[in-house]
């Protein structure tokens, strides 16, 4: 069914852009016939907007996958420099949320672990709508952060680092088999916002999957059932990728994305001082507006990213 809906949402996106060419092609040449200097400047203009609509959809077509139609878990976590990289953890947890309001997506934060001092040791949302998987897929690795320290006295010049990883949904959980005594599952009080009923209970649930030693917690929920059914879709999830890459035997691709959250290591390199930038190392895309990007404005950076795996697998 999810892939039934996102071969019509193809389809009605194609013959909607058709329709609205065809429509403003009457009526250029009705402002032409006219005469009408000012009517054809607002037909320009509206060509303009259409270029720019059917861009976007060129790129929903790069969006083949198996899986990028799919809802995605996209997970952050902070590296070594303790509150520096936890800061930053948290800046980017910001970001993308920023990110998913403004494409339209839903969002939901399963899992949010919070710093000694500041930010976020980890976190992990639920991003879900058309192609989330497709689109955020991108953002997997280490990102780079330089800046003037907020937290040292002596006004320094920090690096600091945070990994991204994302994973598909899993939409038929039979797709991978997870045996109860490989599993074991520990409950927690939940910290942090979520009333006052989240934190004085032990609602909060840690699965560990013994044989692979993926690790997974949710405490979204005030219920200890339903965080313990995310943290099972969030396990499903990562086996499946798991399971997926080896039979497709990029197991060894797939630990080279994971790199260590360090130095030589990032795709992206985001600079507040001594000048502001942000650049992707990978497709070379670059902004001077490091503020917009931080509030959520990455469709440059995916666009960038998507065209460069077009290109690279063009026959």
């Amino acid at each position: 069914m999810a892939q039934l809906r996102a071969a019509k949402n193809e389809v009605d996106g194609w013959a909607s852009l058709r329709q609205k060419l065809r429509d403003l092609t009457d009526l250029v040449e009705l402002a032409r016939a006219e005469q009408d200097e000012d009517f054809e400047q607002q037909q320009a203009d509206a060509l303009r907007a259409l270029r720019g609509e059917l861009e976007r959809y060129e790129l929903q077509t790069y969006l083949n996958g198996e899986r990028d139609h799919s809802n995605a878990i996209l997970s952050i976590h902070s590296g070594a420099g303790g509150t520096e990289s936890q800061d930053w953890a948290y800046m980017l947890h910001r970001m993308y949320l920023r990110w998913m309001d403004r494409s339209g997506f839903e969002a939901r934060v399963l899992d949010f672990q919070e710093g000694e001092e500041a930010g976020i040791k980890d976190s992990t949302i639920e991003v879900r709508g058309p192609l989330a998987y497709g689109y955020l897929r991108s953002e997997v690795g280490v990102h780079r952060l330089v800046r003037i320290s907020p937290f040292d006295f002596n006004q320094r010049r920090h690096t600091s680092f945070a990994s991204v990883f994302v994973y598909p949904e899993v939409e038929e959980l039979g797709e991978v088999e997870v045996r109860t005594e490989d599993l074991r599952i520990d409950t927690y009080r939940a910290s942090g916002a979520g009333g006052q009923h989240v934190n004085k209970t032990d609602s909060a649930v840690r699965i560990t999957h013994l044989p692979t030693g993926i690790v997974v917690q949710c405490q979204a929920e005030r219920s200890q059932h339903r965080n313990r059914e995310m943290s099972m879709k969030v396990l499903y999830a990562r086996l499946c990728h798991r399971q997926k890459q080896e039979q497709m035997k990029e197991a060894k691709q797939l630990e080279s994305s994971k790199k260590d959250i360090a130095w030589g290591s990032q795709i992206r390199s985001y600079v507040l001082q001594p000048y502001t930038m942000v650049k992707d190392h990978r497709s070379g895309c670059e902004t001077g507006n490091v503020q917009a990007v931080l509030d959520g404005d990455l469709d440059k950076f995916i666009e960038a990213w998507l065209r460069m795996g077009r290109k690279e697998s063009a026959p």
